[in-house]
C-alpha cells in the first residue's frame, strides 16, 4: 500500500485470506512473514489499518502485537459513505520482542495433536504494545 523508503514506513492492507486460511497457523505465520520482511529490510515502522467498523481487522492487528495509533475520522469515502479509519503500528524497537512472540507461538510445541494453541499469540504480544484499541477488549 503506501510505502515510504525515505522515511522506513510500510503498510500492509487490502488483505483477503480465503475462508479456509482465516484464523489458521498457516495465516499468522504468513503475517509474520511480511512483518519479518519489512523490518529485515530496513523499515522502521510497519503499518495496518482498517475500516473503523471492522472489529475483526481491529482484533486481528492487536492480537499481531500493533499499537493502536488512534482513528482517522472521514479518512475516506467509500461507495459514497464517510469511512473512519482505524490506524496501528509496530516500529523496529518493538519487533525483536514481536519476533520472539511469533516464533514462540508459531513453536510446534504450542500445540497438541489437534492444533490447538497452547499459549494464544495476543498473550505474547500483548507486553510489546505501546496502547490497546479502547474500542476492543484486552
Amino acid at each position: 500500500m503506501r510505502i515510504k523508503p525515505g522515511a522506513g514506513a510500510i503498510e500492509v492492507g487490502y488483505i483477503a485470506l480465503a475462508p479456509a486460511l482465516q484464523r489458521t497457523r498457516a495465516a499468522t505465520e504468513a503475517m509474520y512473514l511480511l512483518m519479518r520482511w519489512a523490518f529485515c529490510a530496513g523499515y522502521r515502522r510497519y503499518e495496518w489499518k482498517c475500516n473503523a467498523l471492522n472489529a475483526a481487522s481491529r482484533r486481528a492487528g492487536q492480537r499481531l502485537g500493533l499499537s493502536f495509533e488512534g482513528v482517522f475520522r472521514q479518512a475516506a469515502v467509500v461507495k459514497g459513505r464517510n469511512r473512519d479509519t482505524a490506524w496501528f503500528a509496530a516500529t523496529d524497537a518493538e519487533w525483536p520482542e514481536l519476533d520472539a512472540a511469533f516464533r514462540r507461538w508459531l513453536d510446534p510445541g504450542n500445540f497438541d495433536a489437534e492444533g490447538r494453541q497452547g499459549v494464544a499469540l495476543s498473550d505474547l504480544t500483548r507486553p510489546v504494545r505501546v496502547s490497546h484499541d479502547p474500542a476492543l477488549p484486552d
